[in-house]
């Protein structure tokens, strides 16, 4: 909260005004009723206002806090404990959800009704100016703190709605990162398996059988490839770089190449083979064009 000394400074209100407005108690006194009666009616004009006051308050109460709040304008005294009250009051505007447009309607009413009383009671020009020109700046100061509770909720919310937001943010973030995490991990361990695999597939060639067993080895040397090129990209991606679509085409062009070979050691038909090719020339277009794609991307 700002100190009372650093609002007055910025409303240029000085000892004077403070002086002017405590001579305007004893007429405000005598206009109290009035002011007060005349400003409940205009509460009650407005179905609006008339339900809010209704549902949180009733008249005879909210009528002597409005006798309080017109006493306290001409008390005087403007220290830190007035701009402490101005704050309740605008926070119980906000509270029981009263808009603000409302507060500033009010305060524009109560200026007309003090000017007027003014204007009823001194007949010297000058003194009229000065006792409304310090009117007009301590309802100027009360609407500033009035309202900036408005503010303060309205800023409230969007903290809040930030704070949660990044949080959510940061934990999908953590969230996708232990899964991509997970993933390498597991590329790790399944590349260790092929790496077996391959070993394996060697051993056989001495076993009698050289032509399936090489077959066997250049299949395991793909699927080694593929996750070699996998666990690049998924490191890459850990380290905060860009999904390369190129490498999972490439994967698949390579499980079609050892598809094929795997037919042809299978001795499958025509029609199965010739299905494989066609399948493998298909992804070697895509593969180039997406290829051809991201060069024309990088250029740029």
């Amino acid at each position: 909260m700002e100190s009372m000394a650093k609002l007055r400074d910025q409303y240029h209100f000085t000892d004077d005004d403070a002086a002017n407005l405590h001579d305007l108690l004893p007429v405000a006194e005598e206009y109290l009723n009035s002011l007060a009666g005349h400003f409940m009616n205009y509460l009650y004009e407005n179905p609006e206002t008339e339900r809010i006051v209704l549902k949180n308050s009733d008249k005879d109460r909210l009528e002597a806090f409005h006798r309080h709040w017109f006493r306290t304008l001409f008390s005087g005294v403007y220290d830190q404990e007035y701009l402490r009250s101005l704050k309740r009051i605008g926070q119980a505007h906000v509270r029981v959800g009263l808009p603000v447009h409302y507060v500033n309607a009010s305060m524009s009413h109560v200026r007309h009704a003090i000017q007027h009383m003014i204007h009823d009671t001194f007949e010297d020009r000058d003194q009229r100016r000065l006792f409304r020109e310090s009117v007009d700046k301590i309802l100027d100061m009360n609407l500033a703190v009035m309202t900036s509770s408005y503010r303060d909720a309205e800023m409230s919310k969007v903290f809040v709605s930030r704070s949660l937001e990044s949080g959510l943010i940061r934990l999908s973030e953590r969230f996708t990162y232990g899964l991509n995490l997970v993933l390498v991990l597991s590329l790790a361990g399944l590349s260790i398996g092929v790496v077996g695999l391959f070993v394996s597939d060697i051993l056989q060639i001495f076993s009698g059988k050289p032509e399936k067993a090489i077959f066997s080895a250049l299949g395991s040397m793909l699927i080694l490839w593929m996750m070699i090129e996998l666990l690049e990209n998924e490191i890459k991606n850990l380290k905060g770089g860009s999904f390369n679509i190129l490498v999972f085409v490439g994967v698949v062009v390579v499980a079609m190449v050892r598809e094929i070979l795997i037919s042809t050691l299978r001795h499958d038909d025509l029609k199965t083979q010739a299905f494989l090719t066609l399948t493998l020339l298909a992804l070697g277009v895509v593969y180039f064009l997406i290829s051809k794609a991201q060069k024309c991307s990088f250029k740029e």
